[in-house]
C-alpha cells in the first residue's frame, strides 16, 4: 500500500469513526483503535496515540453543536472532569509500563462489560424518580432539552453524584490507558448511576472526551507514541465525522441510539479479546 492509499483509507475509515463517536459520545477512538490495529496491521501504542488526537478533534467538532442545541449539561461535565482529568494522567503513566497484548484484553473486557450494563439496565431508570441528591441540588446540577424526535421537551433530576464522581475517575484511567475518550464508560455511567437521558449523557460525554484527551496527550507525545503521518488523517476524517454525526443526533430515537451502542460495545469487545489472546 502506498502512503496515499493509506492516508486515504485512514481518513474514510476516521470518518466514519466520527460518525459513530458522534452520536454514542464515545469519542471514536472505540472505533479507530481497532481499525487501525485490525485491518492496517498499526502497532496498538501508535493507534492509541493516533486515537488521542482525534479525540480532541471529536469534542471540538460535536461539542459545539450539542451546546446549542442545550443537550449538553455543563454543569455536570465540569464537575466530573474533575474525576476524569485525573484519572486520565495515571492511566498515560501506566500505558508506558503494560505490555500490548494486555491493552488488547483491558480494552475489550471494559467494553464487554459496558455492554452487559447497557443491555440489563436500558432504559430501566427513565420512569423511576430519582433519589434525592444533595450535591445535585447545591450545584444545580438538574436539567431539561427539547427533544426532536419526541417532540417535547425533557425535564431530567441528577443523582448519586458523589458515585458518578468515583466512577469518572475509573473512566480517566481507561481513557489514559487506551486512547478511548473513556466514553464507553461515560456515558454508561451518566445514564445508569446518575438517570441522566441517554442523549444528554452522549452529549456531555462528547464535551468531556476531548478535556480527558488533552489531559493524557502529552504523555504521549513526549514518549514517541503519536505519529503525525497516522495521527493527520485519523483527526481530520474524525472531525468531519463528528460534525455529521452532531447533526443526526435530535432526529434520532433515544431507544435507536442505545442498541447501536450495545451492539458496537459486543463487537469491538470480541475483536479486541481475540488480538489479545492470540498476539
Amino acid at each position: 500500500m502506498t502512503p496515499l492509499e493509506f492516508t486515504l483509507l485512514t481518513f474514510v475509515l476516521s470518518i466514519a469513526a466520527g460518525v459513530l463517536g458522534s452520536l454514542l459520545g464515545i469519542g471514536g477512538g472505540l472505533i479507530i483503535i481497532p481499525a487501525l490495529t485490525l485491518l492496517l496491521k498499526i502497532d496498538i501504542r501508535l493507534a492509541i496515540g493516533a486515537s488521542i488526537v482525534s479525540i480532541i478533534a471529536t469534542s471540538s467538532g460535536a461539542a459545539a453543536a450539542y451546546i446549542r442545541e442545550h443537550m449538553t449539561n455543563l454543569r455536570v461535565a465540569m464537575l466530573l472532569e474533575l474525576g476524569t482529568t485525573s484519572g486520565a494522567l495515571t492511566g498515560a503513566m501506566l500505558a508506558g509500563i503494560l505490555a500490548g497484548k494486555w491493552l488488547f484484553i483491558i480494552f475489550g473486557l471494559v467494553m464487554g462489560y459496558s455492554a452487559l450494563v447497557m443491555y440489563k439496565n436500558g432504559g430501566s431508570h427513565a420512569n423511576k424518580p430519582a433519589p434525592p441528591d444533595p450535591w445535585a441540588d447545591r450545584l444545580k446540577l438538574h436539567g431539561k432539552y427539547f427533544d426532536e424526535a419526541e417532540h417535547r421537551e425533557i425535564h431530567y433530576r441528577v443523582a448519586r453524584t458523589k458515585l458518578g464522581l468515583a466512577l469518572m475517575y475509573l473512566a480517566g484511567i481507561i481513557s489514559g490507558l487506551l486512547g478511548i475518550g473513556s466514553g464507553a464508560l461515560k456515558v454508561p455511567a451518566m445514564d445508569l448511576a446518575m438517570g441522566l437521558p441517554i442523549k444528554v449523557s452522549t452529549a456531555t460525554s462528547n464535551f468531556m472526551i476531548g478535556v480527558t484527551a488533552a489531559a493524557s496527550a502529552g504523555v504521549y507525545f513526549a514518549r514517541g507514541d503519536i505519529d503525525p503521518f497516522i495521527a493527520a488523517p485519523v483527526a481530520a476524517g474524525v472531525l468531519v465525522g463528528a460534525v455529521a454525526g452532531s447533526k443526526l443526533m435530535g432526529k434520532l430515537k433515544s431507544k435507536s441510539i442505545r442498541v447501536a451502542f450495545v451492539i458496537m460495545l459486543v463487537w469491538v469487545s470480541a475483536q479486541m479479546l481475540w488480538q489479545g489472546f492470540t498476539s
